[in-house]
């Protein structure tokens, strides 16, 4: 059972750390994130801490997750590409701020169980696939916004190509030995980086795992 005052906590918190996108805080808000957790961690689920989920992934930190939703600066009519489906939460977070989320999992295993909590909460604005993240979705592009949620080497150079003129994305870059999240925008003359937020994510890895 979970208790409503730990997630008003947690709400808490998050403003108290400066998430102040009342949009980004509903979606939270509205979000059962216990379903998004393995059942080993439901009483943890609206601890503002990262929990591990199946093949060494996680389910980001809460904070985390609205930090990145917030700097993405999303319009409800919006479409955009997540690369890194996991548990499916952030995609979750996202599909109730803008018109449609393209979301790639390399983990087939996954790919069903996040597809599973879409249709359990209801959200019917998310197109799933397996794949290769670092390829992106070429078919779709190109995208307003990006958003990636696991750590690249450097900034993925085939998904700037995917972005709109003057879009944003999303992206923590580094390795284990230390890793920033970036904004990237699309511009003309190229692209602009701005540093945002040291953070720890797991590696972005090439190739496509089908489990099942």
């Amino acid at each position: 059972m979970i208790d409503q005052a730990h997630k008003i906590r947690l709400l808490m918190e998050l403003r108290k750390g400066g998430i102040t996108n009342t949009q980004v805080l509903s979606a939270i808000e509205r979000l059962p994130r216990e379903l998004f957790v393995s059942t080993v961690f439901e009483d943890q689920a609206y601890d503002n801490s990262a929990l591990p989920i199946a093949h060494g992934q996680t389910i980001s930190q809460p904070f985390v997750v609205a930090f990145m939703t917030q700097a993405l600066e999303l319009g409800p009519r919006m479409k955009v590409l997540e690369i890194g489906t996991g548990s499916g939460y952030q995609a979750a977070v996202l599909a109730q701020l803008c018109r449609r989320v393209y979301t790639i999992e390399r983990y087939r295993s996954l790919m069903a169980e996040a597809e599973q909590r879409f249709t359990a909460v209801q959200l019917s604005n998310i197109t799933a696939i397996t794949g290769d993240g670092n390829r992106g979705w070429p078919e779709q592009a190109p995208f307003p916004r990006i958003i990636v949620t696991a750590a690249a080497p450097e900034i993925p150079k085939t998904l700037v190509d995917q972005l709109d003129n003057g879009g944003i994305m999303i992206v923590p870059v580094g390795d284990q030995d230390g890793q920033d999240i970036l904004r990237v925008e699309k511009t003309v003359e190229g692209v602009d980086v701005r540093m945002l937020l040291p953070v720890r994510f797991v590696p972005m890895v090439e190739g496509v795992v089908k489990d099942i």
